[in-house]
């Protein structure tokens, strides 16, 4: 038996939520072989992130080689890499490696407020990294971080930024409405010529920790399992709704997706 294969480069959450933690539990739920190559230990819980120790890049360098000289990979995706230089070397690595089907999730700050990016690191991210992504997925305050703009606040101004983030090299922007202010939760997703709505109804829970790395994760499975894009993206959505909707009341503050709960809603994976 085979299986598809996704590789997850990203920080570790001693807290299960976010993170490699979710993007492994992610791929095992859509049905792919899950690799992965830590940047970063965090010291995390539901409460908030209590330490982040970055990985070494020789560390860093030898999982990627170790991982894609052998077992190689279908699709990778991104979540934290804390530094220019993390991103500058896994940016040189998937190219030597020719991975094609990368998912770029922008991950900058966590939903305490603590910082996952350092600011020297957005300048190496939009130039060394997001021209290599397939697709990429920001939430309004990591478009305005990138766009050096204010945060979108409406539908059209989303759909601005959308086409701006385009122009910086990805084939597929998916910006994240999550983070306008009322109405439905609406994701738009853009290949530089067709802007199309993911519209979901806004789900009243606070439980929403890992949230885009569940996301990110899901659109990565799916491509390495040879879904068109935006097939991709459309099955994410509903993976991370059902996740959502199904979040789990762990621990004292901000608890995690469930990522069990498409599997179990839809008989899929």
């Amino acid at each position: 038996m085979t299986l598809a294969k996704a590789l997850t480069i990203a920080g570790s959450d001693s807290g299960g939520g976010a993170g490699i933690q979710a993007d492994l539990k992610t791929f095992q739920e859509l049905d792919t072989f899950g690799t992965s190559v830590i940047t970063a230990l965090t010291a995390q819980n539901t409460l908030g992130v209590h330490g982040v120790f970055p990985q070494t890049l020789e560390a860093v360098e030898a999982q990627l080689d170790a991982v894609l000289s052998d077992i190689g990979t279908d699709a990778a995706k991104t979540g934290m890499l804390f530094s220019a230089e993390i991103i500058s070397l896994v940016a040189r690595k998937l190219k030597q490696y020719e991975v094609k089907r990368l998912v770029v999730d922008p991950v900058m700050i966590a939903k305490g407020g603590a910082s996952l990016l350092q600011e020297e690191a957005v300048k190496a991210l939009i130039e060394e990294l997001l021209p290599q992504a397939m697709v990429i997925t920001p939430n309004l305050p990591e478009a305005a971080k990138i766009l050096g703009c204010e945060e979108p606040q409406t539908l059209a101004e989303m759909k601005e930024a959308a086409v701006k983030l385009h122009q910086l090299g990805p084939a597929y922007i998916v910006l994240k409405g999550g983070h306008l202010p009322d109405g439905p939760a609406i994701d738009l997703v853009y290949d530089g010529h067709e802007l199309h709505e993911l519209e979901t109804e806004r789900i009243a829970t606070k439980h929403t920790h890992g949230t885009g790395c569940t996301f990110a994760a899901a659109i990565a499975a799916e491509l390495a399992k040879g879904a068109a894009p935006l097939e991709a993206i459309q099955t994410a959505k509903a993976f991370i709704t059902a996740a959502i909707t199904h979040s789990l009341a762990i621990g004292g503050g901000i608890g995690p997706t469930n990522h069990a709960a498409y599997r179990r809603l839809t008989g899929e994976a």
